[in-house]
């Protein structure tokens, strides 16, 4: 009976372990979401930042209005302004393959979490599963142990009759 106690308190200290494992995930997971969170608030910052690039672009073609009237009169100028039209076109470029970069980077990110939550679904029920398997068994080794203490008292008061049987013959 011992073994058997000894038995079921070794499983429950492994469910115990399984639990905590699956609460240190869920921390884990919840701190991705953060991250996740936090990066989406970055991104809004380079929203933001682009329509203040926006803006700046804006700037830069007045700007360039301004050189075209001097261009006809200077060549070093008109020369100056192509360099800033390709600087504009480059970074206009290398924001645009950041901002699909980002979308893949936030899309793959979402899976992820969605995965983690399936697993997190899936490890739930199986510990219920488990859970309501202990019990059964815990319910089931409760009924043998009533039951061999029973026996246990009715072999005892044989036992005691039969004693007092041969005393009496």
């Amino acid at each position: 009976m011992e073994v058997d106690f000894s038995e079921m308190r070794n499983e429950l200290q492994s469910r115990d372990g399984l639990w905590r494992r699956m609460q240190l995930e869920c921390q884990e997971l919840h701190t991705e979401l953060l991250k996740i969170k936090e990066y989406k608030d970055m991104q809004e910052i380079q929203i933001k930042h682009q329509s203040s690039h926006v803006q700046l672009t804006e700037q830069l073609e007045s700007k360039n209005t301004e050189l075209l009237l001097f261009a006809e009169s200077q060549e070093s100028q008109q020369e100056e302004l192509n360099k800033i039209r390709n600087h504009v076109y480059r970074e206009e470029q290398s924001h645009c393959s950041e901002q699909e970069r980002m979308k893949t980077e936030i899309s793959d990110l979402t899976e992820k979490l969605h995965q983690k939550e399936i697993t997190i679904a899936t490890i739930m029920k199986k510990a219920t599963l488990l859970e309501r398997q202990l019990k059964m068994e815990l319910e089931t080794k409760d009924k043998l142990l009533a039951k061999q203490q029973l026996l246990e008292f009715r072999h005892q008061v044989i036992k005691s009759e039969n004693t007092h049987l041969k005393e009496m013959v």
